[in-house]
């Protein structure tokens, strides 16, 4: 064989054998392939600590070809702006699909937030379900949420085939409320071959936080509430508030804020409270003129008006996220008052206890109702074995008037009468002579001296009498009931209980009583209790006890009677009575249509005189 030949040969068994080579060969390394990831959105209710069982699913499955070396990497990121904050946790559920998410899986530890959430891939040390390595909580950053390095979650396979596992995602052991609203995510399914990245594969989903309507977040804003009161009590109405201005941490009022949901039940929501003139906004410690974004987690939120020290008016706007409440006032008052007026309530006081004898409208400089402590004090000793006492050498024993209300706005001294006669009476903002001497809180103001009558005076008769002499149809109508002295004149505040005899008042008249404070029951009373001051509102007269009543509706005269009572000297115990017209609607039609016919006849008569005249005018102008 020649070399020629020879060289030939070994050189298509060479190539032979490279051929052969080449076909034997397989590559050294091979991706995961075939990716599927699926999602299924969750849904919570809101309130509620754990939603593992309406978590979103994540559903990744994927081709090993081999297996040693071949990663498959599973996590989820943020997609665009959310509702609210939170912490959103992923459970490794199981590798089967038709198990059911449980609300005692595992939870794979806190994915950690990094910048730029980057995902650093370890190679797995075993098989899924095997010692599966937790991961850290997953918490928000710029980028959305992240995986630390070294804390991948793999899925791996030590041979060839398909793998497949599920995970939830959920917002899981909050202590806070959530925000209710769609959160969106974005899960991402990573192959890896070592650390090398090969290829991902997405999937959208949402964890949508409903409520029920007790737990709905969302306000109601006709629902919200604001008033003003002296206390935190809750309160239906503003309430009209005067305080000492002298700088303090006590709060002088409260506005009480509540919010609440269309169920009506009181959810938080964001409160701005600002305070113009006197006074100081407190809420939580934190004081100023304006606070920004207060309000407790409740929705039931209290914010207290300070004193500053300046005297004045302030103004309190309230406002939160979906209502303005009009604007609330109350006053701040000067450390001492500038004028006291004096004025005699009670024309007759009675010996021994009275309570609303004197009264005193205070002001300070600034004009302000002044609300402070006055005490009232007889102007000598001679007045003082009339009524009253001197004044005191000391405060405890000083006699303090009643202080201005919401509803009373002046300050109300009471009297102790002594015995009858004319007692002269001062009201002043220092309880002693010494202390005014001292003038600890200013100059001492005292008011105009007042005259205060004691009456002695036994009742011998009693008095019926209407408010008015004619009512219309239904009309409302007093009745007083009047005890009298021996001269025929109304008496001191008292109470006698026999001044009528057995069925108090009676009438024949159908007299009602809806919507007055009188029933057809206190008109038979026989114990009355008069009046010490008279009132235009309530209609009360001094030394008188008032029956309110409604007058029939048809016209006539209504006539009430009563027989004096064991109360009166045997002299005294003798029938009254007293009288009311009231109108006749159909009556007084007809006499306004008999007077209307009188008149059109009057007319015609003399329209018919009128063109008589002229008629004569006419003929002697043709003549």
């Amino acid at each position: 064989m020649s070399t020629k030949t020879n060289f030939k040969r070994i050189a298509l068994v060479a190539v032979a054998a490279l051929g052969l080579g080449v076909l034997s060969s397989v590559p050294s390394q091979a991706a995961v392939t075939n990716i599927a990831i699926a999602t299924t959105n969750g849904t919570a209710t809101l309130g509620q600590n754990n939603d593992t069982v309406t978590a979103a699913i994540v559903s990744v499955s994927s081709l090993f070809t081999i297996g040693a070396g071949e990663t498959l990497t599973v996590q989820f990121i943020n997609r665009g702006s959310q509702p609210g904050t939170g912490t959103p946790r992923m459970y490794f559920l199981d590798t089967a699909t038709t198990t059911a998410p449980s609300a005692t899986t595992a939870v794979i530890d806190s994915i950690a937030a990094v910048a730029g959430a980057p995902l650093s891939i370890g190679r797995a040390a075993s098989p899924l379900g095997t010692g599966l390595g937790v991961l850290d909580s997953i918490t928000a950053t710029g980028a959305g949420y992240g995986l630390t390095s070294g804390n991948a979650f793999a899925l791996v396979n030590t041979s060839a085939g398909i793998t497949s596992a599920r995970f939830a995602v959920q917002f899981d052991s909050v202590t806070a409320q959530r925000t209710q609203g769609v959160y969106n995510f974005t899960a991402i399914a990573s192959s890896y071959v070592g650390t090398t990245a090969v290829t991902s594969v997405t999937a959208d989903f949402t964890i949508t936080i409903a409520a029920t309507a007790s737990e709905d977040m969302v306000i109601a804003p006709g629902s919200s509430t604001a008033f003003l009161a002296a206390t935190s009590a809750a309160a239906t109405t503003d309430v009209v508030v005067s305080a000492l201005a002298t700088a303090s941490s006590t709060a002088a009022a409260v506005v009480r804020v509540r919010t609440f949901n269309a169920n009506g039940t009181l959810k938080p929501e964001s409160i701005t409270a600002t305070i113009t003139g006197a006074g100081v906004l407190s809420y939580n410690s934190v004081t100023g003129a304006s606070l920004t974004g207060v309000g407790d987690a409740d929705g039931d939120t209290d914010i207290s008006v300070l004193p500053d020290g300046r005297a004045g008016v302030a103004t309190i706007t309230i406002s939160t996220t979906t209502k303005s409440f009009s604007p609330k006032t109350m006053t701040f008052y000067a450390k001492a008052p500038s004028t006291l007026v004096a004025s005699v309530s009670a024309p007759l006081a009675a010996v021994g206890t009275n309570s609303d004898v004197v009264r005193v409208t205070a002001t300070d400089s600034a004009g302000t109702n002044w609300a402070g402590v006055l005490y009232i004090y007889a102007s000598s000793a001679t007045d003082a074995a009339i009524a009253g006492a001197v004044r005191p050498t000391s405060s405890t024993d000083a006699i303090a008037c009643a202080q201005p209300t919401a509803t009373v706005a002046y300050h109300v001294c009471p009297v102790t009468g002594n015995s009858a006669g004319t007692a002269k009476m001062k009201v002043s903002n220092y309880p002693t002579a010494a202390l005014a001497t001292a003038a600890a809180s200013g100059a001492e103001v005292t008011s105009n001296e007042v005259s205060v009558v004691v009456s002695a005076a036994t009742v011998a008769t009693v008095k019926l009498e209407f408010d008015k002499a004619s009512y219309a149809p239904g009309e409302r109508a007093r009745i007083y009931v009047t005890p009298l002295d021996s001269a025929g004149k109304a008496m001191q505040a008292q109470t006698l209980s026999n001044l009528l005899a057995s069925g108090g008042i009676t009438t024949a008249s159908a007299l009602t009583y809806a919507g007055s404070t009188t029933t057809a029951d206190s008109l038979t009373a026989v114990s009355i209790t008069t009046s010490a001051t008279t009132s235009s509102t309530s209609g009360a007269k001094a030394g008188s006890m008032v029956y309110t009543v409604y007058m029939p509706v048809a016209g006539g005269t209504v006539t009430i009677s009563a027989t004096g009572g064991t109360s009166l000297p045997v002299a005294g115990r003798v029938a009254v009575t007293t009288s009311a017209t009231v109108s006749d609607s159909g009556s007084a039609a007809l006499a306004a249509v008999t007077a209307l016919a009188t008149t059109v006849a009057s007319l015609k008569t003399l329209i018919t005189t009128l063109t008589n005249l002229v008629l004569k005018i006419q003929k002697k102008v043709k003549a």
